[in-house]
């Protein structure tokens, strides 16, 4: 039960909303004090048997040695670790529900703490030894659980973070509102850079007045920018001539992505989209962040991707209320060092009371007495010691881990890095410190791998195995129905470059099912706009995921293509997203604007069909590519029976006689990709996208973050996107759809 509980909890968070996982802990948290309990209770002093069933009577008399005391031990150090992996949260009434801290550990650890009394009485030689062992961990928990109480309080009342969603929606308003007032002003205004990140809100609001409005909170001071105390983007941008040390453009970046979290807080808090950002902010975002040669693809996912990592932070980790107040942080501190502190004395008593030597756990004195001769016993061993030291060991080791991982979220995570800037940004003492800039600039160069929630991976699924496995797990898979096995790769550059480049075409309005693309490529790519006429994306995609997979067998990777080239940077592209997109159908429907039931079925009928159509590919394959795609073609057609999977062979053969250059194939495709994934990415399933920030995120869930920063919320009507309701090819007259801004 503690293993499931040490396990889950500190290194399972992001399986511990999978139902079936929270059940296993929820019953191994409840069950594990009552085990304790008995326990303890069964070996706290001296038990006596008697056996009256003979002419004599036998009496046993078991005294635990060392079993009872570090049971109860071990159970403290299990209770704090329970409270180091509890998630405290507190958010907006309109966000969700405010998490609390585990007040019930500590009615728990009195219990235990109860306990060790019962055995301290019962062991009065040892109680001057023994009782500051058992005294420590019981303060520590309470302190633990007080100071989480305390900040959890702090941050439910805090505009920083409980009530910001609110302070930020009527601040962006107000925001949106002065700049009018600028524009319709008649005396003249100094020209700005078209180019200036506007006002956005880092942190400081805290020191600033409030109104209260029947939406929310503003503001008294009308003139936003100048306001003392408050932290903006703009400021982080002007920084570089006030301080001597330059802050890093990492760094602020990392103050961009905590500004756009606040915003992102306010799409999941369900304000109207349309008041969360100003017209400013829509420019400076396109502008700027999407600027050719201004910002690379890689940094702009870098900036959602740390966006997100606070949003994960902020909804499944108990660190963010610890910033409340500026000096909780370093309570926080000084209770883990405390902590760590107790476990390293309790390692030295074991080691000096020789607990390590070969001990029992239980002594029995086992006599027999009748009315003619009162016997004298033997003593006998039972058990040994390591069967508690081991497990004392272990856990110890565990919440030493577990402190360091907390100290070191402190000191490395994103959270302290925007504060230190805010800080130094406010303080003019610390402005005109060298040395303190340059101890900023090492501790911002502090980098931990553990703080980071999405690790840059995409998931990778096909429809058409070519070399399928039969090993005992892929066939227990088909047993019970369970999705396509799927594999995770590092999102390559090219990916990111194309998919930039996209949302960069689309900002006319332009954002298309992949008709738009298509039609850059005017008369060839009209051909194929046929394959985009339905009213199911799952359909449009698995259709096109087929074709590029049989192109792919067509044109295989060659030795030449592996170094960067325009043929194998669209290849990669096309190909990787094409099987993201299958990955989602298989894996996250959710995720998707079809219904997942639906999509669930559809996808089953279409892999039951492409399996058996491909029965015999492998018996008679080839390593020749012309040939594997001709016999590919020729299975799929002859003894396939679904649409799609028609669909898909009929649009590879339209490809291959329409296009001669496997470069411009491959552009083509990498295009139509590109565009449909960021067709498929507005969504108001803010619950889906939350569940899959939790579980590590997604590349669908940054992207989502990106078009909601640009404004893009929605996609077009059906009847605009589809055309049909079937998938009979069509003319391809009719104008390209309008994005929802």
């Amino acid at each position: 039960m503690a293993g499931v509980i040490v396990g889950i909890g500190a290194y399972g968070q992001r399986y511990r909303h999978h139902p079936f996982t929270r059940f296993i802990f929820l019953g191994a948290t409840t069950l594990f004090l009552p085990v304790i309990s008995s326990l303890v209770s069964l070996s706290a002093g001296e038990n006596t048997f008697t056996d009256l069933n003979t002419a004599a009577s036998w009496f046993a008399t078991c005294t635990p040695e060392w079993h009872s005391f570090l049971v109860i031990i071990w159970a403290f150090l299990v209770h704090i670790v329970m409270i180091n992996t509890s998630i405290v949260v507190s958010v907006d009434d309109r966000e969700g529900r405010n998490v609390g801290p585990p007040l019930q550990l500590i009615a728990q650890g009195v219990w235990i703490l109860y306990l060790g009394i019962i055995y301290l009485v019962n062991n009065a030689g040892r109680q001057a030894e023994l009782i500051s062992l058992e005294v420590i961990p019981f303060v520590l928990i309470s302190a633990k659980i007080l100071f989480k109480y305390y900040a959890f309080e702090k941050a439910r009342k805090s505009f920083a973070l409980g009530k910001n969603p609110r302070l930020i929606f009527r601040y962006m308003q107000q925001l949106s509102h002065n700049k009018q007032s600028q524009h319709h002003s008649e005396e003249p205004t100094v020209s700005e850079d078209a180019h200036a990140p506007p006002p956005l809100l880092v942190m400081g609001e805290e020191k600033r007045r409030m109104d209260k409005h029947p939406h929310g909170y503003m503001f008294k001071n009308p003139v936003l920018q100048q306001s003392i105390g408050l932290v903006t983007i703009d400021r982080v941008w002007q920084s570089d001539g006030k301080l001597l040390v330059p802050i890093p453009q990492r760094l602020k970046d990392l103050c961009l992505s905590f500004a756009l979290f606040k915003l992102l807080r306010c799409r999941f808090a369900r304000y109207e989209h349309h008041n969360i950002g100003s017209g400013d902010t829509i420019d400076f975002f396109w502008s700027f962040l999407l600027k050719d040669g201004e910002f690379d693809s890689d940094s702009v996912f870098r900036v959602l991707a740390d966006e997100l990592s606070f949003v994960h932070d902020y909804y499944y980790s108990s660190l963010p209320i610890s910033y409340s107040s500026y000096w909780l942080p370093i309570v926080g501190i000084f209770i883990s060092f405390l902590s760590i502190g107790y476990c390293i004395l309790l390692a030295v008593w074991i080691q000096s009371n020789n607990l390590l030597q070969n001990i029992p756990q239980f002594v029995c004195s086992i006599r027999c007495v009748n009315n003619l001769y009162h016997g004298y016993g033997d003593s006998y061993w039972y058990g040994n010691l390591y069967y508690d030291l081991v497990p004392m060991l272990l856990i110890i080791v565990v919440v030493v881990t577990a402190e360091a991982r907390d100290l070191l979220s402190y000191a490395c995570s994103n959270w302290t890095k925007v504060v230190l800037v805010c800080r130094l940004l406010n303080s003019a003492s610390l402005q005109r410190s060298l040395c303190m800039q340059q101890w900023f600039a090492r501790l911002f160069r502090c980098r931990c791998n553990l703080m980071k929630h999405w690790s840059g991976k995409m998931g990778q699924c096909s429809l058409l195995v070519l070399s399928p496995r039969t090993t005992v797990l892929v066939r227990l898979r088909r047993l019970l129905h369970l999705p396509d096995q799927k594999t995770k790769i590092k999102v390559p550059s090219a990916v990111k470059a194309s998919i930039v480049d996209a949302l960069r075409r689309s900002r006319n309005g332009q954002l298309s099912n992949g008709k738009v693309s298509l039609r850059r490529w005017s008369e060839v790519g009209e051909t194929f706009l046929w394959a985009c006429n339905s009213n199911s994306a799952s359909n449009v995609i698995l259709t096109w995921h087929i074709a590029t997979s049989i192109l792919e067998v067509r044109n295989p990777c060659k030795h030449d293509q592996q170094q960067s080239s325009p043929i194998s940077d669209h290849k990669i592209a096309a190909t990787h997203i094409s099987r993201y997109c299958t990955y989602l159908v298989t894996w996250c429907p959710e995720l998707l604007p079809d219904d997942v039931a639906w999509s669930k079925s559809m996808y089953e009928a279409i892999k039951k069909d492409a399996e058996h159509a491909l029965t015999k590919h492998s018996a008679t394959g080839s390593s020749v590519s012309e040939y594997e795609y001709h016999q590919l073609v020729e299975l799929l057609s002859s003894n396939s029976n679904h649409e799609v999977v028609k669909n898909g062979v009929k649009l590879a053969q339209q490809v291959v006689e329409a296009i001669d250059d496997e470069q411009t194939a491959w552009e083509l495709l990498a295009g139509f990709w590109s565009e449909m994934i960021l067709y498929v990415a507005p969504s108001d399933n803010l619950k889906g996208h939350s569940e899959a920030i939790a579980r590590g995120g997604e590349l669908i869930t940054l992207l989502w973050a990106l078009l909601n920063h640009a404004r893009i919320v929605s996609r077009p009507t059906d009847a605009a996107s589809a055309g049909t309701d079937d998938d009979l090819p069509s003319d391809g007259t009719s104008s390209p759809p309008a994005a929802t801004y």
